[in-house]
């Protein structure tokens, strides 16, 4: 019997540290940025062109880069993330809900453990009967903890996906508006493997992330 109790209150501490694991890692870095699409020339296709009469209802008014330039630049994808507001706030609202899911975790393992010690406490009082019954009683709670965990998890999941691609497109859809406007025709991205070499002129992090907060902030 005390084998059986001993083995249901394991499983449920496996569950909630592999829970808790996955909380506490929610707040980690999301994946780099996409490649953002080829900057727009005058030979672009009609759905970038309605693409930019939409940006142009919100966008601050900025003087078109001359169309025949051949600039071509890279972001580190590593320092973007990091130091994009937008991310940095996207983050803080997942740790938030993060600590809420948390302490959701807490009160099913605690529950479940106060539940055993009860019956711990009064087994030797129990008729073989009365043991049994709430040995299955016990199991089945186990079986809700569990269930409950798994749900916390499935949900701490979504949200950070659903969190971090919205400030991901943001970030995205800016990144190809600074590239129309100062004239680039590609910015690519490093830190994903996709740049063996580049020369550090041709680095644009720095004003590009300045872009991305400038309009973040212009905008909360």
């Amino acid at each position: 019997m005390k084998n059986s109790l001993q083995l249901l209150i394991n499983v449920v501490l496996a569950l909630a540290v592999a829970v808790l694991f996955y909380l506490y890692l929610a707040g980690k870095p999301a994946q780099p940025v996409r490649q953002p699409a080829a900057v727009a020339t005058t030979t672009d296709s009609a759905s970038v062109a309605t693409a930019d009469a939409e940006e142009e209802e919100t966008a601050v008014p900025v003087a078109a880069a001359p169309a025949d330039t051949n600039k071509v630049g890279y972001v580190e994808s590593g320092k973007l993330l990091e130091g994009y507001q937008g991310m940095k706030d996207a983050r803080k609202r997942l740790e938030a809900k993060a600590r809420g899911w948390e302490a959701q975790n807490k009160k099913l393992v605690t529950g479940f453990q106060t539940a055993v010690q009860q019956y711990q406490q009064k087994a030797e009082s129990m008729t073989p009967e009365q043991r049994a019954t709430t040995e299955q009683q016990l199991q089945q709670r186990q079986m809700q903890v569990a269930q409950g965990q798994e749900k916390l998890q499935q949900e701490a999941q979504e949200e950070e996906a659903k969190i971090t691609q919205q400030a991901l497109e943001r970030a995205n859809k800016q990144i190809e508006r600074y590239g129309k406007q100062h004239g680039y025709r590609l910015i690519l991205l490093s830190g994903g493997g996709g740049i063996g070499y580049a020369r550090k002129d041709l680095d644009v992090t720095t004003p590009v992330l300045k872009f991305l907060n400038d309009e973040y902030r212009s905008k909360k």
